[in-house]
This record gives C-alpha cells, structure tokens and sequence, in this order.
C-alpha cells in the first residue's frame, strides 16, 4: 500500500490495488469506533474515512478547494449525532485542538459520549443547536464552526451560533435542500442558501455532494 499526502492536515489517500481509500492518521491507534478499516502504513495507523457516511469526506473527495479543519485548531461541530465525522475531525485537529460536538438527541449523545471518553480531545454536549443561550458557559470561543443539521432553519441556526466564532474565523456547513423544502429544485436552494449566507459570511468554496449525498451541498465561509 501507498500513501499519498493530501493538502489537508492529518488527511490521506492509501493506494490499495486500484482504488483510493480516503484515510486520516488515527489518533487511537487500535480503536475502530464505527466498524471502519484500519490501515497500517510504515507503523502509522489510519482510519478509513467513508464519503458515504460523512459530507466532510465527500467533500474532500470532490476535491474542494480549501478546508479550515486543520491540526491544533479549536472546532464547534453542531449536529454531531453518532461522532462519525466528529471522531475524524478529533483524527485532524489532534492531541492539541479541541472539537466541542454538540447534538439534541439523547441518544445519540449516549453513543457520542462513549467516543469522547475515548478521545479527550472531544466534548460531548447536549444541547439544542437553535438555543445558544443554554451552552454558551460550557464552550469557548473557536476559529471553525461545522454545522450538519437538517432543518427548515438550517441558516438561521448557524448565524445564532456565530456569537461564538473568532474575528476572521471559518465556517463549514452542509446544506440538506430537501430538509428546506422538498418541493423545490435543490440547484435553486443552493442558491437561495448562498444568498443567504453571504449576508454574513464570505463564501470561499463549495461543492455539491452527489453521488455520495443525494440533494446536498457544502459550502465554506470565512466570517466577515
């Protein structure tokens, strides 16, 4: 097998054979949390990272241009559900950054939780994403926000959470147009969504997620 560096900190491609597997350097060396392959290379473990199961990975492998997740950053993840990509973002940031991930589900959280016991660098909280008024003495101010929530209100959640977002600080948030309105053609969502956006925030990149995510889009952001 092959590594090949990738432009994103902590994040691969391992050639097996005739295909690229996405990977990220694993930080539990030995611990697969959601069945995923482990992949020795020259004595570095990594974890696979399923585009099937994460807008983040898809992301990656539609090769947008610029990603803020990087070693030793400080990440607010809203909608972090089970902790799949949230335990591979925990991969990217390492030992030394800090991903607070935040669900309203309890059980969800349960399982979450369960992850973040492993891996100190992740906090579980569970709280509404809607409401920053009930968390807003358990986190700190951060330098990236990812949010992957499908609601109606999607935007308007993440402008909420923008209290907590660092001057010059990126967001990183995926875009379900079906959650927004199912009626709708979702390229005229995207777009409607990107207006909305601009309003606050400065639009680096996006990318639209099929096949990987049907109906969805990624969009990067710097705060203005």
């Amino acid at each position: 097998m092959k590594l090949e560096t990738l432009k994103f900190d902590n994040v691969f491609n391992i050639q097996d054979k005739n295909r690229r597997i996405l990977v990220t350097k694993n930080l539990t060396p030995g611990k697969a949390f959601f069945k995923e392959r482990l992949f020795n290379v020259d004595n570095v473990e990594y974890r696979e990272f399923n585009p099937t199961r994460s807008k983040l990975a898809a992301s990656i492998v539609k090769k947008i241009s610029f990603m803020p997740i990087k070693q030793n950053e400080n990440i607010l993840y809203l909608g972090a559900s089970h902790g799949y990509t949230p335990s591979f973002v925990s991969d990217i940031v390492g030992n030394n950054g800090l991903v607070f991930c935040l669900d309203f589900a309890p059980r969800v959280v349960r399982d979450l939780y369960m992850i973040c016991e492993e891996r100190k660098n992740m906090i579980p909280i569970l709280a509404d994403a809607n409401k920053p008024e009930t968390y807003k003495d358990r986190i700190t101010n951060v330098n990236i926000i990812f949010q992957d929530i499908a609601q109606k209100i999607q935007v308007e959640i993440l402008f909420k959470n923008l209290m907590f977002l660092n001057p010059k600080g990126y967001v990183v948030i995926a875009i379900k147009s079906r959650s927004i309105d199912v009626t709708q053609n979702p390229r005229k969502i995207f777009r409607e969504v990107e207006e909305k956006l601009s309003t606050r925030l400065k639009i680096i990149d996006k990318r639209e997620l099929d096949p990987f995510e049907r109906d969805h889009i990624l969009f990067v952001c710097q705060k203005k």
